[in-house]
């Protein structure tokens, strides 16, 4: 089920919104605001509407059901209608259902359209453009969206851009759109793509969420990879499984493992302070341990889903790690055959990648933790290395004899009042993971040459 924000926005609207389903309308034309009213109406939602505030008195509907109050027979077609004028804000009830969000947001930071069709569900979608739009600046946007194919093609007086996705593709797209900040254009594919994880990284940060209570939390990272996994559900405990077979699915198996729960419930009205990369809460716990963990993996899956990568992907997003790994103790064994290894994201600090629970418990063969090191170098990744750490759910993945790491999350002095979060240093985390499954041909290799030396040292040991 969607928000109001989102259907809002998915659908054409841009609304601030306040919080209780109010939202601010003063960034919305009077014939659009005109409009959604009537779809509301005829939706028999309840809302009211005064001095610019906008409030709805129930909760959201489902999306189909929206798409029906908003849709009317020949919706979108016809000639001229507000086509004339490149800068004029477009009137949703002029554009077609599934490329009115996008359309509106390309307009919102200043890419200006003169057309557009969402295809009808016959043929591609297609979005044109004034011809002072910068062709260069847009690309980068959509690259750092996960747009990967741009052709463009230049008309007289406009540029036509096909989108080949799907309805429901259109629809996600605008809702990413709706993030990026005009500011952050020009400045290339890898800065925007850093500032959409801080963007979402800052999501999570305010979703409360101790241990057992994670519902809130558990339902945002539901949302947020629904679209990048084949499978996904909510196991008798709570935790969130998920999985996602890459191409040809020949590589490893690789678990990536989180935890939803904060070791204490965040304030209410604290606010997360940001001093160059060091974000701290204004009182209590900051949540970073694991919410930047969580940041990395759900930035991971999408990049992997537009990525080269051939393999399997499982990911277990667990529930009360903080009251002893209870989540991770009673994940099924079913789900975690086949596993190859498992890169957890929960050590506080810059650069560790924890290869053992102190020195009694080894998490993996050191060649698993050598190899991480060799592609944060690679990677130009400075100071990354293997280290001795503490518990966490590591200890359940390598319990099962997989093999593990866990790597620096960025926070420090965690479940106190001081903790903070170097965010620049989250980011570098999820960088380095990207780099590990660029490289999944030598991963195979070194996770291959480990099962062969323990399937050795097993027969030797049955000799004697």
């Amino acid at each position: 089920m969607k928000t109001w924000n989102q259907l809002f926005t998915r659908h054409g609207w841009l609304l601030e919104e306040q919080g209780g389903n109010t939202f601010d309308c003063i960034n919305e034309t009077e014939l659009n605001l005109q409009f959604l009213f009537e779809c509301l109406e005829k939706a028999n939602v309840e809302f009211i509407f005064n001095k610019g505030m906008l409030s709805l008195l129930e909760e959201s509907i489902g999306e189909e059901d929206w798409i029906e109050a908003i849709q009317f027979p020949q919706r979108g077609r016809g000639e001229g209608l507000w086509f004339h004028s490149g800068h004029e804000a477009p009137k949703v009830r002029e554009l077609d259902v599934y490329i009115s969000g996008v359309v509106r947001q390309f307009n919102r930071i200043g890419f200006y359209t003169t057309g557009s069709c969402d295809g009808h569900g016959r043929r591609a979608a297609h979005v044109m453009l004034t011809k002072d739009c910068n062709i260069e600046t847009l690309n980068e946007m959509l690259l750092a969206l996960g747009i990967r194919r741009v052709y463009w093609r230049e008309h007289r007086n406009s540029f036509h851009l096909p989108l080949a996705l799907s309805q429901n593709e259109l629809l996600n797209l605008a809702e990413k759109m709706s993030v990026v900040d005009e500011n952050w254009l020009g400045h290339g594919v890898d800065f925007i793509k850093e500032q959409l994880f801080y963007q979402q990284l800052e999501q999570l940060l305010m979703i409360p969420g101790v241990s057992g209570n994670e519902g809130r939390v558990r339902e945002f990272v539901m949302k947020k990879l629904s679209p990048f996994v084949d499978h996904m559900t909510v196991d008798h405990t709570g935790n969130v499984l998920a999985e996602k077979t890459y191409r040809s699915g020949h590589g490893p198996t690789i678990l990536l493992n989180a935890h939803l729960d904060t070791a204490y419930e965040l304030e209410e009205d604290r606010v997360i302070s940001k001093k160059a990369t060091i974000w701290s809460s204004s009182k209590g716990i900051l949540g970073a341990d694991d919410r930047a963990g969580i940041a990395v993996i759900l930035h991971l899956i999408e990049h992997l889903y537009h990525s080269t990568f051939s393999g399997r992907v499982k990911v277990i997003f667990t529930v009360e790690e903080e009251c002893g790994l209870i989540g991770a103790k009673k994940v099924d064994e079913y789900f975690l055959w086949g596993t190859d290894a498992a890169i957890v994201v929960d050590r506080r600090g810059n650069g560790d990648i924890v290869t053992s629970c102190g020195s009694f418990q080894p998490f993996c063969d050191p060649e698993y933790g050598d190899f991480f090191e060799k592609v944060a170098v690679e990677e130009g990744l400075s100071g990354w290395a293997t280290t001795i750490g503490g518990s966490s759910d590591t200890r359940i993945w390598a319990g099962h004899s997989i093999q593990s790491v866990n790597l620096s999350a960025g926070y420090m002095n965690e479940h106190t009042d001081e903790e903070n979060l170097d965010v620049a240093a989250c980011y570098q985390t999820a960088k380095l993971l990207i780099g590990v499954f660029k490289r999944e041909k030598e991963l195979r290799r070194v996770l291959r040459k480990i099962s062969r030396q323990q399937q050795v040292a097993k027969i030797c040991r049955e000799a004697q």
